[in-house]
């Protein structure tokens, strides 16, 4: 028996109205000002649900990680009120959530847990985002040195950056003042939960 095409082409011109309308959706979120690319390679079905993506991200409320583990039931006391035994079981309590909520940290192992806990309460966790629920496919990375800021890039150089990497910067950059390697002091980055993707 034959394939019946007229059906394939009833629902390719479906397919193909709904990322139509996808598109148009998702440029007005942008303010008429989005820019895209299409590979050729693109299949309709992935554009499609990237698109999809790309609006529930734009259509989100913004909200901050400290608010979605307030509203998790994870209580966040400011460091100054804990010892350093409390206050490294409430680091790992906030690492897990967060992990739940995929969210993970990178690069950490130049802070104490206590430094990492204050730069997290301090900042990291105000941040506003997107309130995104995030699958097995997908999360939210902190690299706790991924501003691109000069001390970020003089930690990255000093402690977690390969012998290649530091060769290459230097040859880019000559007028670098490259920092010694070392270890970094703490080892914690190995046991971090990760997105395992």
């Amino acid at each position: 028996m034959a394939p019946n095409t007229h059906d394939n082409g009833q629902d390719d011109s479906k397919r193909n109205k709904r990322i139509d309308d996808l598109k148009r959706q998702a440029d007005e979120l942008a303010g008429g000002e989005m820019t895209s690319w299409k590979s050729d390679a693109l299949s309709p079905d992935i554009e499609e649900e990237f698109l999809q993506g790309v609006i529930a991200y734009e259509s989100a409320p913004w909200t901050t990680h400290f608010q979605q583990l307030e509203e998790a039931g994870v209580e966040l006391p400011d460091p100054e009120t804990m010892d350093d035994e409390k206050l490294t079981a409430k680091l790992w309590e906030v690492i897990e959530a967060l992990a739940r909520m995929r969210a993970f940290l990178e690069r950490t192992n130049h802070l104490s847990d206590r430094e990492l806990y204050t730069e997290l309460w301090n900042d990291v966790l105000r941040e506003e985002t997107k309130a995104m629920a995030y699958d097995e496919y997908s999360a939210w990375h902190t690299d706790l040195i991924g501003s691109g800021s000069d001390e970020h890039i003089d930690l990255w150089m000093k402690y977690y950056a390969d012998d290649e990497t530091r060769r290459q910067w230097m040859k880019d950059w000559p007028d670098y003042e490259m920092p010694d390697h070392e270890d970094p002091p703490y080892d914690r980055d190995r046991h971090l939960p990760n997105a395992g993707f």
